[in-house]
């Protein structure tokens, strides 16, 4: 066994739950991860110990608070390798960067005739706010296709690039596929054309090592609670230069550096994107979450990950009844699969996932949130599995065990 298998078992007081009197097996880690102690420790210790709202207290609580909310920034910065941590925006979750991106940036840089461009593997956060400012703005949402291997048609996507092309937001990773996008080259012709790039990192960044600085992307969005932190709390990572220039999303404290009823002038960076008060709470329990997985090292679990997946696909394709979506690409730690009866009928994903549940495994069912790509596939859904940095190949042999069970009875 991997000595990296199990060694975090323990840390994770979840993973010690019975579900349906079977020891739980947690996969479905691209939905929401599982918390360390140290993160439900920091919640805690938050609201026993210092709990108060920040900036602009004198009173020791709240400059606690304060220290401890900017030293999150500090860290996350510190994760995907910003500039500065002033080009760290907390937000309530990737959703919510999204949204807050495609206001501001729509409001200042796009306008009638103009065009947004997203890929067909898109999560319904990284499609639906841009349908939306190109309602309001009358601007034009286009489509990056897929080749027949389910990756981005890049050849499709220079062509889809133009004088009007304002932006181009895409996953690092599809949340359903588990497939790595080269955003790589995505980002190096969007910016020959001089066009902004947004990646959704929401997928990505809690299984690779990111430097944004690298890369070079304009924008990225993340949640903690994808990554072993809390719910409720996200950020948006923007260039300086376009943060500057952007105006604020929401209104309200924080956000002001001084209000008259004739007129508001904002507050510097990042804080003129943080209208109202901010999750101080979350901050701090999600840089608890960044010091436990930069203590083992982004590396170590991506390599530890991507063996996992290379499992599962290879323990699936055993299984005659299943299809493997994607099989073969490089994945970050996400298999989507569906199974199929001996006269070619689909058995329904949900059917599926309920007797896996029955014997303790969690998976996700459905549409996964990405609907147009789950049509392109022509089906009602997939089984998605996905695994985190505390699972085991015995986890998987678990997973496997309970899916013959599981076809057994469906058949």
């Amino acid at each position: 066994m991997d000595k990296f298998d199990g060694m975090r078992h323990e840390d994770f007081p979840i993973l010690s739950e019975s579900v349906h009197g079977r020891k739980l097996v947690y996969l479905d880690n691209a939905a929401t991860t599982q918390k360390p102690q140290v993160v439900l420790d920091a919640i805690a210790e938050a609201y026993s110990k210092w709990n108060a709202n920040v900036h602009r207290g004198v009173h020791h609580l709240s400059q606690v608070a304060t220290q401890k909310h900017e030293e999150a920034r500090e860290k996350v910065a510190e994760l995907i390798h910003a500039h500065s941590s002033e080009e760290i925006i907390f937000t309530k979750g990737t959703t919510d960067s999204l949204n807050m991106l495609a206001r501001s940036f729509g409001d200042a840089m796009v306008k009638e005739g103009d065009e947004i461009v997203v890929s067909q593997l898109e999560h319904h956060s990284n499609i639906v706010p841009w349908q939306m400012l190109c309602e309001r703005k009358k601007a034009v949402l286009k489509v990056i296709p897929l080749r027949e291997d389910l990756s981005i048609d890049i050849e499709a996507f220079k062509g889809l690039l133009s004088d009007k092309t304002r932006l181009v937001s895409v996953a690092h990773v599809s949340n359903v596929l588990g497939i790595v996008n080269p955003i790589e080259e995505i980002i190096t012709l969007a910016h020959e054309r001089g066009i902004a790039v947004c990646i959704d990192g929401a997928q990505s960044v809690p299984h690779m090592a990111i430097d944004v600085q690298q890369l070079d992307c304009d924008f990225l969005v993340m949640s903690a609670h994808k990554m072993y932190g809390p719910t409720g709390l996200g950020v948006l990572y923007g260039k300086k230069k376009w943060l500057d220039q952007l105006p604020p999303a929401e209104g309200g404290g924080e956000m002001i550096e001084h209000v008259s009823f004739e007129k508001t002038t904002y507050n510097v960076l990042p804080y003129k994107f943080e209208a109202g008060t901010p999750n101080y709470v979350g901050s701090y329990a999600f840089g608890k979450a960044i010091d436990y997985v930069q203590s083992i090292g982004l590396e170590h679990i991506a390599k530890h990950e991507h063996s996992l997946a290379e499992y599962i696909e290879q323990e699936l394709s055993k299984i005659e009844q299943v299809r493997i979506y994607a099989a073969g690409k490089e994945k970050a730690g996400a298999v989507s699969f569906n199974v199929y009866r001996g006269d070619g009928a689909l058995i329904h994903p949900f059917d599926v996932g309920v007797l896996l549940d029955r014997q303790g495994v969690a998976v996700r069912t459905g549409h996964h949130c990405a609907e147009p790509l789950i049509d392109y596939l022509g089906v009602p859904g997939t089984v998605r599995v996905s695994v985190g940095l505390y699972n085991t190949k015995e986890d998987i042999d678990a997973f496997v065990v309970a899916l013959k069970k599981a076809i057994m009875m469906l058949e």
